[in-house]
């Protein structure tokens, strides 16, 4: 029997990288996928791979710092499917730099895009969740449990979902919603953000070799490792698991 059968998931960020992988998993375990990303194209593409594959899915454009987009997007689900199962928030952006040389409109966007996206999906999210109960999760890092001096607005960011998503699990179960709500941490994964990022450094090789080194397991991970901690926690297997993180970083945070 596949682990999400009957079951309806909202994934953002979901046309590449670790969106991309936990949407195309979910799909293949039975779930009906909802692909949001920012554009309709880049939605349309998620779609056609998973239907490809035999999955069920539908596509809708998402800009997740938005309120409205969001509250539309929870409409959409409720009227094409009547519930929503399991929430993904895994869009995000990151960049470099230390608090002298990051600007104002560099840390306001971070947040926003970051932070200020999961308090919204969250908050839309339940509004329909807590009819039938379900799965929160929303992706941290390994950068929101540990300091970085050149990650300031990403270390912030992602320590505020962290610390977002215990505080709904607790809200959740008091009211007695049937909704659980967990983070996953991900060490550097083999996405184009880890991409870009090195690029930018303008000796990516030399750097990859850097944050291969920073990972005692002894490589770096890949989009799939967090699909199945996403499968794990949004599956009926992790029904006694809410307000914790998982951290699947290669021992990263071991150090």
């Amino acid at each position: 029997m596949p682990q999400l059968a009957g079951k309806v998931a909202l994934v953002t960020g979901a046309a590449q990288g670790l969106g991309a992988a936990t949407a195309r998993l979910f799909a293949a375990e039975g779930a009906v996928v909802i692909v949001s990303d920012l554009t309709d194209e880049r939605c349309a593409a998620g779609v056609d791979a998973i239907r490809n594959s035999g999955g069920k899915a539908a596509g809708f454009a998402l800009d997740v710092t938005s309120e409205g987009r969001w509250n539309d997007a929870i409409a959409f689900v409720e009227r094409e499917y009547g519930k929503l199962d399991v929430l993904v928030n895994n869009a995000g952006i990151s960049f470099s730099a230390s608090i002298e040389k990051t600007t104002f409109e560099q840390w306001r966007l971070m947040q926003a895009t970051n932070l200020d996206s999961v308090f919204l999906g969250c908050k839309a999210g339940i509004s329909l969740m807590k009819k039938t109960g379900g799965s929160i999760i929303n992706l941290s890092s390994v950068w929101g449990l540990k300091a970085d001096a050149d990650m300031i607005a990403y270390n912030a960011a992602k320590a505020g979902v962290w610390l977002l998503t215990k505080s709904i699990a607790l809200h959740c179960g008091r009211e007695g919603y049937g909704i659980r709500a967990n983070t996953i941490h991900p060490g550097f994964m083999e996405t184009p953000m880890l991409w870009n990022y090195l690029d930018n450094t303008g000796e990516p090789e030399k750097y990859r070799q850097i944050a291969v080194s920073l990972h005692p397991i002894g490589h770096l991970g890949q989009p799939e490792d967090i699909a199945q901690g996403a499968l794990y926690l949004a599956s009926d297997a992790s029904k006694f698991v809410t307000g914790t993180e998982l951290v699947i970083d290669g021992g990263y945070t071991a150090r």
